[in-house]
């Protein structure tokens, strides 16, 4: 652990609350002039993930925090617009790991040059490449164009490994290595291409040492928390606990205490200089949202301990396969388990830890079966009995 100087601040339970929540984009006028693209800077990274119930993970991050963005919309502003003037398209966004596979800005392509080297120098996962496997589907893409793994020859192919064919194995392989980028989505498929081509000039280097590519990633990390304890900050780009320690104190970061946390805390500087206020938004978060992602954090401000159970055997679950909690008055006050059955959303199983998250459940559930183009609400069951009627009379 690093020696923490005194803090500079003490915080209250509340202040590091609203903080916590201004910084992630949930207090105050959303920036629609930003709009998705404007999210994605601000959070630094937007998780990805297969399962799509209301929608995919990453169309719900803006919709929480921006309202019924079209999701096309969505996906046009992650990726690559309309080339203008016969300029080369740009992507505004890539691919990588970060807390998990994750989008990020392009403009933190140099950060993560300490992870491409890392990855360069590791074993080769327990499977091999044939001669010439790998250098073969760089010289296809350079040939041919952005493609996706089944362009290169197929993306399975009933082997170990994920079942990947060799052409995923390589391609997968060069995105690790920065090679080569994913420059968008098709039905889900990556679409890979160079990143000498993707990748604007100025951004495509691995020249900053991994001290400094650290040194930003745990400052960006701090921003977009607006405080945190050295595990949250760690966590929010999968940065271990010593390399933390080996950047905070030149990070610009700012040591404080917050009640109730048993341990120390760091905060951004600009977050400190004025009192969060504005609009609370109320909304269904994604299991995925940033906001929530890490179980420990999330109890710590919130009071409120949620598990994503997909992958818990169904006889398991407690509150349903991709429960999305209730976000109101900057506060959590119960969550969903949703489906869609035609054009209706399904709420399956609802939990609420009071009376007066009905009012807010039943307005987020009326605006998320709106935005995914459903046009009605049907309860199916409430944990609470005693609220089951008065949810079903508001959703109508």
């Amino acid at each position: 652990m690093t020696t923490v100087p005194p803090p500079a601040v003490e915080l209250s339970a509340a202040e590091a609350r609203r903080i916590a929540l201004r910084a992630q984009g949930f207090l105050g006028a959303p920036d629609r002039r930003g709009g998705v693209r404007g999210v994605l800077r601000h959070l630094g990274a937007v998780q990805l993930d297969t399962i799509s119930v209301l929608a995919r993970s990453h169309e719900l991050i803006p919709y929480a925090r921006l309202g019924a963005v079209g999701r096309r919309k969505v996906e046009e502003s992650y990726w690559t617009p309309a080339a203008p003037e016969g300029d080369p398209p740009r992507p505004h966004a890539f691919e990588y790991w970060s807390h998990a596979a994750c989008l990020l800005p392009i403009e933190e392509w140099p950060h993560f040059a300490f992870r491409r080297r890392a990855y360069r120098a590791r074993p080769h996962w327990h499977h091999e490449l044939s001669d010439g496997a790998y250098d073969a589907v760089i010289k296809q893409l350079r040939a041919e164009g952005p493609l996706t793994a089944t362009e290169l020859g197929g993306a399975k192919n009933g082997g170990e490994w994920w079942d990947w064919s060799e052409a995923k194995v390589a391609v997968e392989r060069a995105l690790m290595h920065g090679e080569v980028v994913c420059t968008e989505r098709r039905s889900w498929k990556r679409v890979y291409d160079l990143a000498e081509r993707a990748i604007p000039d100025h951004l495509l280097h691995d020249d900053l040492d991994d001290t400094e590519c650290l040194r930003r990633l745990v400052r960006l990390a701090g921003r977009s928390l607006g405080v945190g304890t050295r595990s949250d900050i760690g966590d929010y780009h999968r940065i271990k606990g010593e390399q933390v320690d080996a950047v905070i104190a030149d990070s610009g970061l700012v040591p404080v205490t917050v009640e109730g946390w048993a341990k120390p805390a760091w905060a951004d500087p600009d977050a400190l200089t004025s009192v969060p206020r504005g609009r609370h938004r109320t909304t269904l978060l994604s299991p995925f949202d940033s906001l929530i992602w890490e179980r420990a954090r999330t109890e710590r401000i919130f009071g409120f301990t949620h598990r994503l159970e997909a992958y818990v055997p169904k006889p398991k679950r407690i509150y349903g396969y991709f429960a999305m909690p209730l976000l109101s008055g900057g506060k959590l006050l119960g969550r969903v388990d949703p489906a869609r059955e035609g054009s209706t959303l399904v709420a399956r199983q609802v939990s609420l830890d009071t009376p007066a998250a009905v009012e807010p459940m039943a307005r987020a559930l009326r605006e998320a079966a709106e935005w995914v183009g459903c046009d009605s609400v049907r309860i199916e069951r409430v944990d609470r009995p005693d609220l089951a009627a008065a949810l079903t009379r508001a959703v109508i």
